[in-house]
């Protein structure tokens, strides 16, 4: 497995053929041949770690027929690398105008308390500008529960401490409103305040699974995750999501991405914007 310069081989093609598969059933991503390179980096320090002689047998360590707690710790570790996690505060700022122009001045006319949810919300950052616009906007009650497969990521996420360049998209009145720069030994640090991180709860969730236990929802975002998805999947995806979406309820998609003939029940009401149809 290492050459001279202590560097791994590289992945096989059969090798990534059943990396490729173990994602696409874990996780419901179809990942492309093109990204052979991409889980060769990934994996490649645990196959070293671990001290084993190639990829197929780290494969075969993490599907091992009577897992120990490490081989189930360390799969669950696979998945988390080789599920893409970009994300950034206020990504496509079209869909927070939307809940802040169009969304809270109805849920403000109640007391009704309003549930969002932040579908594959990696890190944290979609979750965290939800609850700065609700704190900002809104007067009814916010609950916002934030999902994701990956557990490193939700880890991350639950601390709501990042590094200080991920400021730079987060506008200038919620940065100083709702958010701490760290200081001394936090230099270079932004930490997003107690009371924005507590309308926040985050859960592992597989998206390809009935998410029922989690309740229904005003608003779902599930953005720039479908595009992971082939075609069964995403029916697949957008059914179980809508089933926890309130008629009447909101659902966003990414702007690069589509519903269509699969947004059965639903009206376009902006790009990438949804309504649930309420029956009757």
């Amino acid at each position: 497995m290492q050459s001279e310069a202590g560097q791994s081989c590289p992945l096989t093609l059969a090798e990534f053929r059943v990396f490729q598969q173990l994602i696409y059933d874990e996780a419901g991503i179809s990942m492309s041949d093109a990204k052979q390179a991409l889980v060769s980096g990934r994996l490649n320090r645990r196959v070293r770690n671990l001290g084993l002689a190639s990829y197929q047998a780290y494969y075969n360590y993490i599907n091992a027929p009577e897992p120990d707690d490490e081989q189930s710790k360390e799969r669950q570790l696979a998945v988390d690398l080789l599920t893409t996690n970009e994300t950034y505060f206020f990504r496509e700022p079209k869909h927070f105008d939307y809940l802040e122009d169009t969304l809270i001045p109805v849920w403000n006319e109640s007391s009704q308390r309003r549930r969002i949810w932040s579908g594959a919300s990696s890190s944290g950052e979609e979750a965290y500008s939800l609850a700065m616009v609700c704190r900002d906007s809104g007067n009814a009650p916010v609950e916002i529960v934030g999902t994701d497969i990956s557990r490193r990521v939700l880890a991350t996420a639950e601390r709501g401490r990042y590094p200080l360049a991920k400021a730079d998209r987060i506008p200038q009145h919620y940065l100083k409103k709702y958010c701490l720069k760290g200081i001394g030994s936090m230099s270079g640090i932004m930490q997003v305040d107690k009371a924005t991180r507590e309308l926040v709860e985050f859960k592992a969730a597989n998206l390809q699974q009935s998410q029922h236990e989690l309740g229904q929802f005003d608003l779902i975002l599930l953005r720039n995750v479908m595009i992971y998805f082939n075609q069964e999947t995403k029916r697949r995806v957008v059914a179980s999501v809508c089933r926890q979406l309130k008629p009447g309820g909101t659902l966003m998609v990414g702007h690069s991405e589509s519903l269509q003939g699969l947004n059965d029940g639903l009206r376009l009401m902006q790009n990438s914007v949804y309504q649930k149809v309420v029956d009757g």
